[in-house]
């Protein structure tokens, strides 16, 4: 899964069929075998921590204003900018419609390509710039562009440019038809109305039990989630196979917010499907009441897990499988039964028809 500039050509060449592409799909190949291959589902986005070194120039084009050089983008997106040093060491910012382009070729060249991981966080701090003394202290194991021990600095970036980030992202999502993963901290009320922003206009229609009742009989009353879902099919904007502002599936990553915020997700009408996934990095560490809540209110073929690890190996496996466990012991659910459940919601966020799953 991609999320800043440096490691988007890396998912692309770990996710590239063509074995003459480069040495380390070699390496992934090796992986798997004949019976059992490996065989990876990539996923291609901007995360928020690096929202900043985005230039929203469709913006600018559309105001037919000039762009800023890079100093006064960072300065109108970053919080307290003061410190002009620390501006200086930041990158050039990347036009975000450079980004919207490379995001569509490679969901272009990957049919079952996913846009993440995108979001809105907005707790992070950036981290201090490079001490060119400390350069022999960089993992080898990291990616350019990882925080990899810096101490943090008092900047943020502004929600408001998170979103036009997100936003952008999100319809472009929607108009290739793609489900997103998304990053959400210290901002759940916030990320959900920028969701609901793209699909406004899009609501399915919602029938009362008493409207049910009248247009259909009083069985008809007690399969609302049926019927509803029906009466969706009969929405004009909804038969229209064409590209839409909103993508049609959203996994909330290692989902951290309350009930209530979990339950405006779960309204009928949202023409998306939305999908909580659930790693012991964030959920089960402790296994808060909160979480335990959270758990339980998902409906079970809306729930994922995840290891939340930035590398794969026995510990991404440990970790899954104890993120399964967790789930079917709060859930009371048989493990061969859980662990069956989740296979099917991971396949029907990936490829969308529930009924093929």
């Amino acid at each position: 899964m991609a999320t800043r500039g440096e490691d988007q050509e890396i998912v692309r060449q770990f996710a590239n069929r063509d074995v003459d592409k480069g040495p380390v799909f070699e390496e992934l190949r090796s992986l798997g075998n004949e019976e059992s291959p490996c065989r990876i589902v990539p996923s291609f986005g901007w995360h928020p921590w690096f929202s900043h070194q985005i230039l929203d120039d469709l913006s600018y084009s559309q105001s037919k204003t000039e762009l800023p050089d890079a100093t006064s983008h960072y300065k109108a997106v970053l919080s307290l900018t003061h410190d002009d040093e620390f501006i200086l060491s930041l990158p050039q910012p990347r036009p975000l419609s450079s980004l919207l382009s490379q995001i569509r070729e490679h969901l272009q060249r990957f049919p079952y390509a996913l846009v993440g991981e995108i979001g809105i966080d907005r707790s992070f701090r950036l981290p201090m710039h490079w001490d060119p003394s400390r350069e022999a202290a960089k993992s080898a194991s990291l990616t350019p562009g990882s925080r990899d021990g810096r101490p943090l600095t008092h900047y943020r970036v502004h929600i408001d440019h998170q979103r036009v980030i997100l936003k952008a992202q999100l319809n472009l999502a929607g108009e290739m038809g793609r489900p997103v993963s998304v990053h959400g901290v210290a901002a759940h009320g916030i990320l959900f109305e920028t969701l609901k922003e793209t699909w406004k206009g899009y609501e399915k229609e919602v029938l009362s039990k008493r409207e049910q009742k009248r247009r259909f009989g009083i069985s008809a009353a007690h399969q609302d989630e049926d019927i509803n879902d029906q009466l969706s099919a009969h929405n004009p904007k909804s038969q229209i196979i064409e590209p839409k502002p909103y993508p049609p599936r959203v996994c909330l990553h290692s989902y951290s917010g309350p009930r209530n915020v979990l339950e405006q997700y779960l309204d009928p009408a949202i023409p998306a499907t939305i999908f909580f996934s659930f790693s012991c990095f964030v959920n089960f560490s402790d296994r808060t009441e909160k979480a335990i809540e959270v758990v339980k209110a998902v409906p079970k073929n809306r729930i994922l897990v995840e290891s939340d690890l930035h590398s794969a190996g026995e510990r991404m496996d440990q970790l899954l499988e104890d993120a399964v466990r967790s789930v079917c012991e709060i859930k009371a659910w048989p493990l061969v039964e859980g662990v069956t459940q989740l296979a099917q919601n991971w396949r029907h966020f990936v490829f969308g028809d529930e009924k093929l799953v």
